[in-house]
């Protein structure tokens, strides 16, 4: 099985991510602006290995998603809603239906329903 990297903007949306994914999935940050050589890096990191971009839905996240995709054209998008607060701030279920839309179900660490 190839590894498979998530790519997001900043540390609070991979600690978000991971919590919702197994260790299988390696989530990687853009940390805001990329240059090239953070370009490069993440080309590294990957390599062959399916990607997924995840960027927050503001002009910032669309300006990286766009570089992005450029660099790697074969990734997987993933969106959240306009509205949240980017990656972080969106609701587990949301991101759970967006990492299910990308086929990622089998990675997904559901949350543990609360029992009354």
């Amino acid at each position: 099985m190839m590894p498979i990297h998530v790519i997001v903007e900043g540390k609070n949306d991979r600690s978000k991510l991971k919590r919702l994914v197994g260790p299988e999935i390696n989530i990687l940050c853009t940390f805001g602006t990329l240059n090239s050589l953070k370009l490069e890096s993440l080309r590294k990191q990957v390599g062959y290995d399916e990607v997924y971009l995840f960027m927050d839905n503001d002009s910032s996240g669309k300006k990286i998603r766009g570089v992005l995709r450029d660099a790697f054209p074969d990734a997987v998008q993933m969106y959240t809603r306009r509205g949240y607060a980017g990656v972080e701030g969106t609701p587990d279920e949301y991101i759970i239906a967006q990492l299910e839309k990308a086929g990622l179900e089998s990675y997904i660490q559901y949350p543990e329903l609360p029992s009354f």
